[in-house]
């Protein structure tokens, strides 16, 4: 396996691969890598000639300073993952690699970053389309994969990419998870012994909530199912089921919804979904 860290070695390297009519599957992700990346590596790897996976803690798209510098790097461990996984090019470059000049561009996201994540984390996916384009720009790939676990950030990638005129395919894959329910993320490693035995409480609130839709009615399902998480002991910043594609609320007649939660456990911020109709 190849690591690039350059911009512009990344940008000939890949289109040299395009010059010979190959195909690039690229997973773009902020390392710290788990289960859930290598999901999404194999599905590029299925699908094409050459996998291209980018290791890079994108600092437009926190925030929170702190959050950014609590991160984990895990240079060494993320190499030898990827290396294992058969990946073609580690793309491992710095911020002035990605925005040379300080140059960050800001997009109009037609309203998809109000709901759900948006209002706490204002800038959040401005950063990840930021992010994202630069690297289609570098990587050039035909297809792109991306965890359904954050999805609204999918859904947003997924319209931004058309409006934008990218001819890259998005590829949403599922999420992974644990023996116990909860969804794999590079944030678990800091929940506590106590957290983290509560944590499967919100894939089965989740689950709940799907089974709860039909027999009570979506506005009872959704109480019933904030009630449980309040009285489990952990901290909602939100539980919403929304349109999968407008993210706008769901209507009790809506087909196609998602049930989509944040919380917090122990200081740490979980997210989970479901497609609940």
């Amino acid at each position: 396996m190849r690591v690039i860290e350059s911009a512009e070695q990344m940008e000939v390297f890949s289109k040299a691969l395009r010059a010979e009519g190959k195909t690039i599957g690229f997973v773009p992700t902020m390392g710290a890598l788990h289960d859930g990346h290598r999901s999404l590596v194999q599905a590029a790897t299925d699908q094409n000639d050459h996998v291209v996976v980018s290791v890079f803690v994108n600092p437009t798209q926190f925030n929170d300073s702190k959050d950014l510098e609590k991160y984990p790097r895990t240079f060494e461990a993320d190499r030898e993952l990827l290396a294992n996984a058969g990946v073609d090019v580690m793309f491992y470059p710095t911020v002035k690699e990605i925005y040379p000049n300080d140059l960050v561009p800001e997009y109009d996201l037609d309203g998809l970053d109000e709901a759900m994540e948006g209002p706490n984390r204002p800038g959040h996916f401005n950063g990840v389309v930021q992010v994202v384009t630069r690297l289609f720009d570098l990587v050039l790939p035909h297809r792109s994969y991306f965890g359904e676990k954050d999805f609204q950030q999918l859904a947003i990638i997924r319209h931004m990419t058309k409006k934008l005129g990218y001819d890259v395919g998005i590829i949403g894959c599922p999420t992974v998870r644990e023996k116990d329910g909860l969804a794999m993320s590079s944030r678990n490693v800091r929940l506590d012994e106590s957290a983290r035995e509560k944590a499967p409480i919100i894939f089965q609130v989740l689950n709940e909530l799907k089974h709860g839709i039909p027999e009570t009615g979506l506005n009872k399902a959704i109480s019933n199912a904030k009630e449980k998480l309040a009285k489990s002991g952990i901290e909602l910043e939100y539980l919403e089921v929304v349109d999968s594609i407008s993210l706008q609320p769901a209507k009790d007649d809506s087909v196609g919804l998602q049930g989509c939660v944040a919380a917090w456990l122990g200081g740490v911020r979980l997210i989970d979904n479901l497609r609940v109709k």
